[in-house]
């Protein structure tokens, strides 16, 4: 009997046609790729061209460009230069439309487009699959039975929570400084809004920043437990460039915070200066810079141009409130131009973003505001410090790169009951 081996001549001949076989499938294949990522470009350009932007390189799109200068001054003259919006390359087959127009961001808050999965993807583990990123009918089942709970007269009652929140903050503000001091804010504001959260959601009984103080093994960052870019609403107001708020003017309505003896949240009203002030510092630092939007279906906008389904659009809130097509010196902090019955301007202010998605807790918010920013000036006269300015950044939520430092001289008053607070 003959026993046939193959020969290690045969064997590596048959390494050698897989091989072959294998690269030759990986050409074909990457040829395929590369014709695929022609026909996309072609496609962006031919769906794009009615919208200018500055030179981009085919490969990296404006990438170098925002690598030689911060973002925020960089869209700032975009929004100079180009009318309603432009193209952000961001390389040779992923581009999007940046809008800051208000007519144009209208028109797409107005459907229901969903988001752009690519990037609210990264959100999911982190703040699970809820309100902000369901779609479609669960959105709206979701969304309509969270609604009553944000009503203006169930929200009253929660003021003297938020208050005495506030009370413990600025109670530490007092023990932290002497006068004329000076304070990194950003965790304190932090703190005292989770704080407001705990109290309000989950009814907790004392204060976070006073069991962090007692528990200094605890790890993780204060503001994560809290509503997404709720602290960063806070933070807002003390950006640089600007004063945080005119506290003489402001100073005026303070007579009536405690007058009458009614509970602080029946003053909430009462307050237009203030909200005017708080609406202004908002229109100028948003406290959520963009949001994006993935087309469903084409659109068309008020002045002819149009884009197709798949386009994905940036609305630019940051862009919109400093348009100088749309507001007369935007870069100038002018509370005026939120003055009651005033309605020059209300078409371009989304500081909680807009149309069916807009932000359900916006009046929850907006109440807090006012009772930190009430119940501030009532101890304190704030002012920015002028050796370390703030360096606005966006990133999911507008931050500062290198935190939120004030000078802070506490306000002698002798009938200030701050029991009444």
């Amino acid at each position: 009997m003959s026993v046939s081996v193959l020969s290690p001549t045969r064997a590596l001949g048959g390494v050698s046609e897989l091989l072959q076989v294998v690269s030759l499938l990986s050409l074909v294949l990457l040829l395929l790729k590369l014709a695929q990522l022609y026909l996309r470009r072609q496609w962006l350009l031919k769906a794009l061209h009615q919208f200018p932007c500055p030179p981009s390189h085919w490969f990296y799109g404006h990438k170098k460009e925002y690598q030689e200068e911060s973002e925020l001054p960089l869209l700032l003259k975009r929004v100079e230069k180009y009318p309603s919006a432009c193209v952000r390359w961001l390389w040779g087959t992923r581009a999007f439309v940046l809008v800051y127009d208000p007519d144009y961001m209208k028109m797409v808050l107005g459907r229901s487009d969903p988001k752009p999965h690519r990037t609210y993807k990264y959100l999911t583990p982190w703040i699970g699959k809820g309100l902000l990123l369901l779609e479609g009918q669960t959105w709206f089942q979701h969304r309509r039975m969270l609604t009553p709970a944000f009503h203006y007269d169930i929200l009253k009652p929660y003021v003297g929570l938020m208050a005495d929140s506030v009370r413990v903050m600025l109670d530490s503000w007092e023990e932290l400084v002497s006068q004329d001091s000076h304070l990194e804010i950003f965790e304190h504001v932090s703190l005292m809004t989770l704080d407001t959260i705990m109290k309000c959601a989950f009814s907790l009984q004392g204060s976070i920043r006073n069991d962090r103080c007692s528990d200094q093994g605890e790890e993780g960052s204060p503001a994560e437990g809290g509503r997404a870019g709720e602290g960063e609403e806070q933070e807002a107001l003390g950006l640089p460039g600007h004063p945080p708020l005119c506290q003489s003017e402001c100073g005026q309505e303070r007579p009536c915070l405690l007058s009458d003896g009614l509970p602080f949240r029946d003053h909430l009203d009462k307050m237009p200066y203030t909200t005017m002030c708080i609406k202004e510092a908002l229109r100028l630092y948003p406290p959520v810079p963009t949001i994006g939007r993935e087309l469903s279906k084409p659109i068309t906008f008020p002045d002819g141009r149009s884009l197709p389904a798949g386009i994905l659009v940036s609305l630019s809130f940051y862009g919109l409130h400093h348009n100088p097509n749309v507001w007369l010196n935007p870069e100038v902090f002018d509370p005026s131009r939120f003055a009651p019955g005033s309605t020059r301007h209300s078409h371009a202010f989304l500081p909680f973003s807009g149309g069916s998605r807009n932000c359900i807790g916006k009046q929850f918010a907006m109440n807090e505001l006012k009772v930190a920013v009430a119940l501030t000036l009532l101890r304190f006269e704030l002012s920015p410090d002028p050796f370390r300015v703030p360096v606005p950044t966006p990133v999911m939520v507008l931050k500062s790169k290198n935190g939120i430092h004030l000078q802070l001289r506490k306000l002698s008053d002798p009938d200030v009951d701050k029991n009444k607070l």
